[in-house]
């Protein structure tokens, strides 16, 4: 007889803390993607139900859930972490319980674990694009502001070192904030940008404390046609935090952005906004959050089990039509193929995307070939 019982996956996207906004966006898309799965008989006929809890937004906190997902509730696939720091607090966990892991974020590259699947953009796919876009239209000298954790010092040494490359490339300051950090936390910061007076501003800056560095550049009277900043980390959401008065002119590197004109992209969002409103603001994290989980489904309907290692061969080099293109997983380190962009935020709070890729690109999350014209070769300007 045919199994029907539910398949119970763990979801842990922080519903408080400071990265809490960001996660939420997450966790819907998350939610999107398996009530998607469940309308349509889900997976071979047993409906996939979500088992929540809230780790707001701290690494030992998610570490404890973990193991009560796996322990207590039985659960095999886990769906969850925003921050590199909830990332590797979590990785010791499903390691040694032989669980599955399925991280949306994009991260700072150089980690690879058989107990996960890679699903944000690797430093090859979002780093390099906005390090030769900004060099290019701005200038070679640039200043690091980052939030006081793992991700961004490494996202930082990744930047330092593209920005070398170039002829007069130079990092001329690196500066930390804590992880809530508000508006007058970057009062020195902004004094010592207008000391040094940096071609671009690298903007390692996450969660909630981004809306607080990009008001409190505005209020200091920056220009962003001037020094803008150019971050992988400023969304849709943080956007919406902000104000688009605040982010206009402002630039991200991302794979997706709400703006691609996709028939696909635009069904996608009318669906997601039918069932959820305006709960949150889709963006690239969302994306790669609702993606990863319509993957697993696929592999499971194929294997038959959520076992770690009955899914794996079906998951690596598997595809799925996500709304930014079709991705795929790279069974070699179990990232996703992905369409690096750039956008610049405008006056309705959304991102008009002024360069794109027309092929998916490699997952090289070790950066073994990271040259500067890499992207100039992959990228092509986009006429609005």
């Amino acid at each position: 007889m045919a199994d029907t019982d539910p398949i119970e996956v763990g979801v842990l996207f922080s519903e408080t803390g400071v990265t809490s906004s960001i996660e939420s966006s997450q966790r819907f898309g998350t939610l999107f993607a398996i009530d998607q799965i469940n309308e349509a008989g889900g997976v071979n006929g047993r409906e996939i139900v979500p088992v929540f809890y809230d780790p707001r937004s701290e690494p030992a906190r998610y570490a404890a859930l973990a193991e009560r997902l796996i322990t207590a509730d039985n659960v095999k696939v886990i769906f969850g972490c925003y921050m590199s720091s909830t990332r590797k607090a979590v990785i010791p966990v499903v390691e040694r319980w032989n669980r599955l892991l399925f991280y949306s974020t994009l991260y700072e590259g150089f980690e690879f674990s058989d107990h996960l699947i890679y699903t944000g953009a690797a430093p090859n796919q979002n780093s390099v694009q906005l390090a030769e876009f900004m060099t290019s239209m701005f200038g070679p000298r640039v200043y690091l502001v980052g939030s006081d954790y793992i991700y961004p010092y490494e996202s930082n040494r990744i930047m330092s070192d593209l920005v070398s490359q170039c002829p007069g490339g130079a990092k001329v300051g690196e500066r930390y904030v804590p992880l809530d950090a508000k508006a007058r936390d970057f009062d020195e910061v902004l004094a010592d940008i207008r000391n040094v007076e940096p071609d671009f501003i690298f903007s390692t800056v996450v969660g909630n404390a981004t809306q607080n560095f990009y008001r409190a550049y505005a209020d200091a009277g920056f220009d962003a046609a001037k020094i803008p900043i150019g971050s992988l980390t400023t969304s849709e959401v943080e956007v919406s935090q902000m104000g688009a008065a605040v982010g206009a002119g402002h630039y991200t590197s991302a794979p997706y952005f709400q703006s691609i004109t996709s028939e696909a992209n635009r069904a996608c969002l009318a669906k997601f906004r039918q069932r959820f409103g305006d709960s949150t603001a889709p963006n690239a994290c969302w994306e790669a959050a609702y993606f990863q989980v319509h993957l697993f489904a696929k592999a499971m309907a194929a294997s038959g089990s959520d076992d770690i290692d009955a899914l794996m061969p079906y998951l690596l080099g598997s595809t799925f039509d996500a709304p930014q293109g079709q991705v795929r997983i790279e069974a070699s380190n179990h990232h996703a193929y992905l369409y690096p962009r750039i956008g610049r935020v405008n006056a309705d709070g959304q991102f008009t995307i002024v360069r794109e890729t027309r092929d998916a690109v490699y997952p090289d999350p070790y950066l073994v070939t990271h040259a500067l014209s890499d992207s100039a070769t992959q990228m092509s300007p986009v006429e609005n």
